[in-house]
């Protein structure tokens, strides 16, 4: 079983990117299932019904969020029938949204489960290790974690809680690409993160300029996607049918 995962789609410029590359990169690698981390896909916050549909028209089986979950209001009109969209565990429990789903893949099932961190994120979150237990014994052949977060420490040290009764950790949120996939001794596969598809020359995908007057002057400043050149960034990995453990895991950097 081969499993894509792309990193946070930001804006036009990452949506663009997988209306280019998505259907090659299947091909190519033969990719079973798709996951896409889509919480920046539109306008930089959030998710709309719209660009909901172009994921799905362009293959992605299944779309994980972050801490801007709900920076597009709109999606609380459509997430009880979004059903291939799988948010944070551990948001504030009065928001809407399905915190883990399981996707029957040519007889499999695989389970994807979505964490945000809380080191270093809003203080809104509740702390994920609080809560992990509670998904990591349900029914599935593959379960797969996103784990949204700032802190590496954090997403490593959920990597190995979990170790022993999951397939994958893999991290999302900082938008830069890291270069330590690993397996790890139990054959479950983890990247601290893996990286953005959006603006090549950009902070995280932000305007340069307006992100630097940000950090000069201390003040509000509305960010603006960049534009320009754009890269895509993931990770693909390779199940084995028959023990179920990770055989090998590798970064996609297209620019």
């Amino acid at each position: 079983m081969k499993v894509l995962f792309i990193g946070d789609i930001v804006g036009n410029v990452g949506r663009q990117m997988i209306e280019d590359y998505l259907y090659r990169i299947r091909k190519d690698y033969q990719i079973d299932f798709v996951i896409a981390n889509v919480e920046n896909a539109t306008h930089g916050k959030g998710l709309n019904r719209k660009h909901y549909d172009f994921f799905t028209f362009e293959g992605v089986d299944c779309m994980t969020m972050g801490n801007h979950t709900f920076d597009k209001k709109e999606l609380f009109d459509f997430i009880d029938e979004a059903d291939r969209l799988v948010v944070p565990f551990n948001q504030p429990s009065i928001l809407p949204g399905v915190h883990t789903r399981v996707f029957n893949v040519k007889g499999t099932k695989i389970r994807v489960t979505n964490a945000l961190g809380c080191v270093f994120m809003d203080n809104r979150y509740s702390n994920p290790f609080d809560h992990i237990d509670d998904y990591l014994n349900l029914e599935q052949d593959i379960h797969i974690i996103d784990i949204h977060a700032e802190a590496t420490s954090e997403k490593i040290g959920l990597a190995y809680y979990c170790k022993d009764k999951v397939q994958a950790v893999l991290g999302t949120h900082t938008h830069v690409q890291t270069a330590d996939e690993k397996i790890l001794p139990n054959g479950t596969a983890y990247i601290t993160d893996i990286g953005m598809t959006g603006p090549k020359y950009s902070v995280i995908g932000m305007n340069i300029q307006s992100s630097i007057k940000r950090f000069e002057t201390a003040l509000p400043e509305r960010y603006k996607i960049a534009e320009g050149d754009c890269i895509l960034n993931a990770v693909v990995f390779d199940i084995d049918d028959k023990t179920s453990k990770v055989k090998e895991i590798k970064r996609i950097y297209i620019q």
